[in-house]
């Protein structure tokens, strides 16, 4: 049986194109994606350990809790102080 595979450019023109480079910081949570209907949003993260995550508001992080979530941003509190992360530019 065939693998369902995409086929790649010869050139890695592709990779190149869909790579951002130092788009994320490596040691800091990063939010990576945001996705799901107004009423149902989940964003996936990038926690600071190289861990990924979904999560959803309500849902608790390493430092804090998640409290909103945008088209381009996730709200967390920590310590009484909201603390935003955005997608990455590119």
């Amino acid at each position: 049986m065939a693998k369902n595979t995409p086929a790649a450019a010869p050139d890695g023109r592709a990779q190149n194109e869909a790579t951002q480079k130092d788009a994320l910081s490596l040691h800091k949570t990063a939010l990576i994606g945001v996705f799901g209907t107004n009423t149902r949003k989940f964003a996936l993260i990038r926690l600071s350990s190289g861990a990924i995550r979904k999560v959803k508001v309500g849902d608790r992080v390493n430092w804090g809790q998640v409290t909103a979530i945008g088209q381009s941003r996730l709200m967390i509190r920590r310590n009484g102080k909201d603390i935003v992360l955005g997608l990455p530019s590119g």
